[in-house]
């Protein structure tokens, strides 16, 4: 299958998404998305469910994502994240230096409210390394968030101009690097982690 499975059990299994696969087709109806990937898999293997998305990321994001094996509990995880149980983490290169070392981005996105929290890692040559904690799930939010702010994720095309980037990144430089909650089934504390991929690490070791 090629994508690395970080847990699986009887109800869940968690991957590491490599960056430029899709989590589910667009209106232009890819054949070939990670969903489509997994439930060949879960097929050869003679499994009798079917895997649902418990959230989304964008193409170009790598990282963390979670499925749940069957419409029943994906319900059942949609109601943790709906009480906001459930934490994830991303690391993004944004340019530019952050001028606090943490902070809070509050700003709606579609008219409804928006929350994303960051911590600074390192300050590098022309750009920062951020730990991300959104707080709300909007679609792009870290994207959006981080553009406001004036300091977009390096490798950004989308809401931001690339003209404006004097260090050029071959993809979006956003990854999902875990996520922690109270398992619906078990109750157990689950907390699964996604190593830097290599792309990332070799920009890093360039830059």
């Amino acid at each position: 299958m090629n994508i690395p499975v970080l847990y699986e059990d009887s109800w869940l299994i968690i991957v590491d998404k490599p960056s430029g696969l899709l989590t589910i087709p667009t209106p232009k109806r890819e054949s070939r998305t990670l969903t489509s990937i997994l439930d060949d898999d879960a097929l050869e293997k003679g499994a009798s469910y079917r895997v649902h998305p418990c959230h989304r990321l964008d193409r170009e994001t790598s990282g963390v994502i979670m499925y749940a094996k069957g419409k029943s509990m994906q319900q059942k995880m949609m109601h943790l994240f709906h009480e906001k149980k459930v934490k994830k983490t991303y690391l993004a290169f944004v340019r530019g230096h952050l001028e606090h070392a943490e902070g809070q981005i509050s700003k709606p996105i579609e008219g409804a409210p928006a929350v994303t929290q960051y911590r600074l890692l390192e300050k590098r040559n022309g750009y920062s390394v951020v730990e991300v904690i959104p707080v709300t799930g909007r679609t792009n939010q870290i994207r959006i968030h981080f553009g406001v702010l004036g300091h977009p994720i390096l490798g950004e095309t989308r809401f931001a101009f690339r003209r404006d980037f004097i260090l050029r990144a071959k993809r979006l430089c956003l990854h999902a690097q875990s996520v922690e909650f109270p398992h619906p089934i078990t109750k157990q504390p689950v907390f699964i982690q996604a190593p830097l991929p290599q792309d990332l690490t070799a920009f890093l070791e360039s830059h």
